[in-house]
């Protein structure tokens, strides 16, 4: 087992801990390009307010000094609507955070992180920002916010008054760290921290995350954690694996359906000669 414990873990566990908001300090303010600071961490599951409604899960939900609401949850399970939960969470999170009368300038800016580790949407980077801006149909120029309106809002972009989002897909990731936010990537993705590391937080979690750190109990309640995420990770490998197989197999009796030889379907299909043949008894 590697010295250090996994982040989806500590941030469930150790990471709730005032004494250790460094580390997501640092790991905020690496992503967020800002001075992040943590006022307090919040209920990170809202009230059920009726049968048929949803629970809005995540793993941490943060208020910063700038009382703006910052998701931080971690997928490592394929989910093929992730994107509209991740609508659904800022949402929730949004409707949550309103009080009967209260004017919409008092509407709480949400910051929407999702670290992944499956493919979620094609593409070719790692780590992928989202917002909302409003480009003129016919003149293409870009809604701008009047000086008014900027200090209402207190901001100077349309794009800063609405939930931004970021998505980290941890698996894409090729293990070059380029500057520090990659530093917290690769870590993310090997529980490793190099040596001599700049990225703010990392030292920290050097420390605090290692499981040698952990009490008994802590320590037990991690075990569980992992095998529990590699029986998971396992059936979804071999269901991959299954459908992955079951879509050769069809292609293969396509092609002898076809005409075509067993060289030119193994060679198609990638299947063994012996599978192959036997499509054809």
């Amino acid at each position: 087992m590697k010295n250090l414990i996994r982040f989806d873990w500590a941030i469930k566990r150790l990471l709730r801990n005032k004494a250790n908001f460094g580390i997501l300090e640092g790991f905020l303010s690496e992503l967020l390009e800002d001075d992040i600071k943590i006022e307090n961490i919040l209920e990170g599951e809202s009230n059920k307010e009726t049968a048929d409604n949803k629970f809005n899960r995540v793993d941490l939900l943060v208020k910063n000094s700038q009382g703006e609401l910052v998701i931080i949850e971690i997928q490592n399970d394929y989910q093929p609507d992730y994107l509209l939960r991740m609508l659904f969470g800022t949402s929730k999170l949004i409707v949550d955070n309103m009080d009967e009368g209260m004017p919409y300038s008092n509407v709480k800016k949400v910051i929407s992180i999702h670290i992944v580790y499956f493919d979620l949407g094609v593409g070719t980077d790692y780590i992928y920002y989202g917002s909302t801006t409003f480009w003129g149909k016919r003149k293409k120029d870009m809604l701008q916010l009047s000086k008014q309106e900027q200090e209402i809002f207190q901001t100077d972009l349309v794009s800063k008054v609405y939930p931004q989002y970021y998505i980290i897909k941890v698996n894409d990731f090729d293990n070059i760290a380029k500057d520090t936010l990659d530093e917290w990537i690769s870590f993310l993705k090997t529980q490793e921290i190099q040596e001599g590391t700049k990225a703010k937080g990392l030292k920290e979690a050097k420390e605090k995350l290692n499981y040698l750190q952990l009490t008994e109990p802590e320590r037990k309640d991690y075990h569980r954690y992992i095998e529990n995420w590699r029986d998971s990770e396992g059936i979804i490998v071999g269901n991959y694996n299954k459908g992955k197989f079951e879509g050769k197999f069809e292609i293969a009796e396509s092609c002898i359906r076809q005409g075509m030889s067993i060289a030119e379907t193994v060679k198609i299909t990638g299947l063994s000669e012996n599978v192959v043949k036997s499509i054809t008894v």
